[in-house]
């Protein structure tokens, strides 16, 4: 198991033109939210719009239409056919990479979106939270997922998804297995969070025990989507996501306390986290 440094994921960084623009950069959507739920596709939308992305779309039930555009005014913002969770068709042209499952809740017209997703095969996708459930309560779906799908599941999703293991080890075996069968990545969520591709495997060095707080998948998968659209791999994405992540939960740890820490605080310290593992400074 290779240990993630700043080294390593100094290695797959892409310097950024000078004369670059957004189009560039690419483009990322967003599938979040449904009623209560919100602030889940807040976190993970500002975390995307920090993650060096050119433009952010988010597919959000209607409910949710204010919430973003006056949480979030960088991101633009379209409506689902419900209004209190996500349904309907959505299109994915022009896009880099999808994110889909921060606050999305199990709603039998959300899980028909899903299904459509997993058949839209040409994107990079990333699965989190209520998707991973769904997939759970759908397992014949999981041979769907493309070597282009990254799933980030914590251990109680991963049970749901594979099944109990009698220890961490054990997980972390089965994680192995599963990439492989599966030919996708999985990002085991924990203390020391595990990533699986089809051919590899890395254990994560940053992070702290003021991160196992409400909302910091939510910011983890908007920064993998938002790496994704740039057209990082999977392997790459998850790499430099997983280590930034943790390196902004230490950053803002040492701002303040890890018992006072929340998802937004690590939000904010992207850019930073960004300065000290891929510049001389």
């Amino acid at each position: 198991m290779k240990k993630i440094t700043k080294q390593l994921a100094r290695s797959f960084y892409i310097p950024r033109p000078k004369d670059g623009h957004k189009g560039l950069f690419g483009h990322a959507l967003l599938m979040l939210g449904s009623r209560g739920k919100m602030g889940a596709a807040v976190l993970a939308a500002r975390a995307c719009m920090r993650s060096g992305v050119g433009k952010v779309s988010v597919f959000a039930p209607k409910c949710g239409y204010s919430v973003l555009q006056t949480a979030v005014p960088e991101v633009m913002v379209i409506d689902s056919e419900h209004e209190d969770y996500l349904s309907g068709d959505v299109s994915f042209r022009g896009y880099m990479a999808t994110g889909i499952g921060c606050g999305i809740g199990q709603h039998p017209q959300t899980a028909k979106l899903l299904h459509h997703v997993l058949t839209s095969r040409q994107l990079a996708f990333v699965f989190d939270a209520d998707a991973l459930n769904l997939l759970a309560e759908n397992k014949s779906w999981l041979e769907q997922l493309s070597d282009h799908a990254i799933l980030t599941p914590h251990p109680k999703e991963f049970e749901r998804l594979f099944g109990a293991t009698k220890d961490r080890a054990a997980a972390i075996k089965l994680q192995k297995q599963k990439a492989k069968e599966l030919n996708c990545t999985i990002i085991l969520k924990g203390a020391e969070t595990v990533i699986a591709t089809p051919y590899d495997t890395y254990l994560n060095t940053t992070g702290n025990s003021g991160m196992a707080t409400a909302g910091m998948g939510d910011v983890l998968t908007g920064l993998l989507t938002g790496l994704l659209a740039q057209g990082y791999s999977t392997e790459q994405a998850s790499v430099m996501g997983v280590y930034l992540h943790g390196l902004a939960g230490d950053l803002a740890a040492a701002a303040g306390s890890e018992e006072g820490l929340i998802a937004t605080d690590l939000i904010e310290q992207l850019p930073l986290a960004f300065r000290k593992t891929f510049y001389n400074k």
